[in-house]
């Protein structure tokens, strides 16, 4: 039997640099609970999320919201800012919430992750949409749900080895299938983007370029056409371009490195942004005393997809009509769609077609239910 090993003893140096290093952790450690601290009282912030279950408890969901919630304190920014611009300058690595693929393609990690309980996530989502176009039509009101496919998938060759799941390849199309199943106008971008390939994507940003915002558009008012719906006042649009400027991309904060020099970040990409104007429409009728007349009869709720690259612009100038926008950046699901059913403007002018932009990486993450207010 070989005799037991005894523990190597700390070398010299060792021995006289570890007051030094206790001297330089045990004030960091303090800063950065008093940095914890001060979050805690300045406020507000939820550690915990109104409703726990045990599903919750089991999976983590709860411990994972309050470190996430720690991680706001600003000791806590700080030193993530400089990991991660340490990690990429060191490594190229840009986090766990953004993937590389081709050089200088950027993917956000959402579209790559198979959810816990995704098809019962998928069911609910697709019931609940069936279930308030129901709770419309009582009102006389249309709905349109439009879909945007995931970059990853569009951009497909784009990735250069960055692995997708098989499992989501056919989510889009179960999803929308489910909706028309049950009577609800579902439109799947897919076929409409996929030709375009990366030229619907932006490299380092999440959604669409301009190319892809205008394609989308332009099927959908389509669509809207298709139905028989009218979309009012009638007004013409002309669209004008800007020069071409350096756009920020979206992943590059999401990764944590746009605080670097330019030069040190993922290389950027140039982008003629376009606007839309009006320049030209119905004159005003005397005997609308209220002014609804002018007001647009079609409301689009979506996410940060329909604030993005121009996309309303694009439609307005397809519908030939204006178009009241109340998405919301970071709405994901159904944020946009319960702020906007508890507002003023759908209570006291609701309108004649709803659009209901969603991301595709949005169908199989947990419901947050929306409510329409009677």
């Amino acid at each position: 039997m070989p005799a037991p090993t005894a523990p190597t003893p700390p070398s010299e140096l060792a021995v006289r640099t570890s007051p030094l290093a206790a001297w330089v952790l045990v004030p960091f450690l303090a800063a950065g609970l008093l940095s914890c601290a001060w979050l805690m009282v300045k406020g507000p912030i939820s550690f915990v999320p109104a409703k726990v279950d045990t599903d919750m408890l089991l999976h983590g969901d709860v411990t994972h919201r309050f470190a996430k919630e720690l991680a706001k304190a600003p000791m806590a920014i700080q030193a993530a800012n400089l990991e991660r611009g340490s990690s990429w300058l060191a490594f190229g690595d840009t986090g766990p919430r953004v993937r590389q693929g081709c050089p200088g393609w950027l993917f956000i990690s959402d579209e790559l992750r198979i959810n816990r309980h995704a098809d019962a996530n998928a069911q609910t989502k697709a019931q609940a949409v069936i279930d308030l176009q129901q709770q419309l039509g009582k009102k006389g009101i249309d709905l349109q749900v439009v879909v945007v496919p995931d970059k990853s998938r569009i951009a497909a060759a784009q990735r250069c080895g960055l692995y997708r799941p098989a499992v989501l390849d056919g989510r889009v199309q179960a999803w929308t299938a489910a909706l028309q199943a049950a009577g609800v106008s579902a439109l799947d971008l897919t076929d409409t983007l996929k030709p375009l390939g990366p030229q619907a994507y932006l490299r380092t940003d999440t959604h669409w370029s301009e190319i892809g915002a205008n394609a989308g558009a332009q099927a959908l008012a389509q669509r809207i056409q298709q139905r028989g719906i009218k979309a009012t006042p009638e007004q013409t649009f002309t669209i004008t371009q800007a020069p071409l400027a350096v756009r920020p991309g979206d992943l590059v904060r999401l990764a944590g490195l746009d605080w670097l020099p330019p030069k040190l970040q993922p290389p950027g990409e140039s982008v003629a942004a376009s606007s839309a104007h009006e320049s030209g429409g119905a004159t005003s009728n005397a005997d609308d005393l209220f002014g609804d007349a002018s007001l647009p009869n079609v409301a689009l709720i979506g996410t940060s997809f329909s604030r993005n690259s121009n996309f309303v612009g694009f439609l307005q100038k397809a519908l030939n009509a204006p178009v009241g926008n109340f998405s919301k950046d970071g709405g994901e699901f159904s944020g946009a769609a319960k702020a906007y059913f508890d507002s003023p403007a759908f209570k006291q002018t609701p309108p004649k077609l709803l659009i209901w932009e969603i991301p595709e990486r949005d169908l199989q993450t947990p419901y947050d239910p929306v409510t329409i207010s009677q």
